[in-house]
């Protein structure tokens, strides 16, 4: 598969940010340890993509100041704030930050939808001598074998062709992707939460695919699916596990 180039800002969110907000899952504290541990040093970092600030927000408490750039406005203007993260929009492809700023730059739930050859090229110019490149992302969640077999006919199987290119790459775990940097083996890492049903829905209707699917097919498709799905779940206020493996690339400059 070869890579995808994109020349222009493929913006699937900002139509509904304050709900991607609000519904998105918050990444492990180890995964920020992990990066911080990495880093030659604890003063800078760069949350390229930083959506709705998640973790650009996480970072800041491991390193002195982040900056977290985004080139949607609507995504910036739903950022949680914090005093160490300065935000601005900004295309991850082309910063106005000077060269050899940072001590990391973190690319998460995002990698796949820049400009690669662009990207890295910025990213090395800002990057430290010895700095680490650390991008992750998540795709597919499990709840149980039979809710996921539920799942993948009413919900998956419907949206398949509605979703975006770009997103092949992360189901591949990122293996397309040859960073430019020398690699650095990472842990194996998971979003593990305890998720109603009235919180799982929420996050699945912030998915690019099925909003395109409910304007393509109407919105009895997503009824007839969440009918479906709530027969397994029952209360719709039980907690029940889900867990969200992450595909984790690092490297470091040398």
């Amino acid at each position: 598969m070869s890579l995808i180039k994109a020349s222009a800002f493929a913006d699937f969110f900002s139509d509904h940010a304050a709900h991607y907000a609000a519904a998105r899952p918050a990444y492990p504290a180890t995964l920020f340890a992990f990066i911080a541990a990495q880093a030659p040093a604890t003063a800078r970092a760069w949350d390229c993509g930083t959506g709705n600030g998640q973790a650009a927000v996480a970072l800041a408490r491991h390193f002195g100041q982040v900056q977290a750039t985004d080139p949607s406005p609507q995504q910036i203007a739903q950022a949680a704030p914090h005093t160490a993260v300065t935000y601005s929009v900004q295309r991850a492809e082309r910063s106005s930050f000077p060269a050899a700023t940072f001590d990391a730059v973190c690319v998460a739930q995002a990698l796949h939808w820049f400009d690669l050859p662009r990207f890295f090229a910025e990213a090395e110019r800002v990057m430290k001598p010895g700095a680490l490149f650390a991008a992750w992302g998540y795709s597919w969640f499990a709840v149980d074998p039979v809710f996921d077999a539920l799942f993948k006919d009413w919900v998956l199987a419907p949206i398949a062709a509605d979703w975006a290119p770009q997103n092949r790459l992360l189901w591949d775990g990122y293996r397309q992707i040859q960073l430019p940097f020398a690699p650095v083996e990472t842990p194996p890492l998971a979003i593990l939460l305890h998720w109603n049903l009235n919180q799982l829905l929420p996050y699945v209707h912030t998915w690019s695919a099925v909003r395109r699917a409910v304007t393509r097919l109407g919105p009895s498709f997503l009824t007839r699916a969440v009918a479906e799905l709530a027969g397994w779940w029952g209360d719709p206020e039980i907690s029940r596990p889900v867990s969200m493996p992450l595909t984790f690339l690092a490297g470091r400059k040398g």
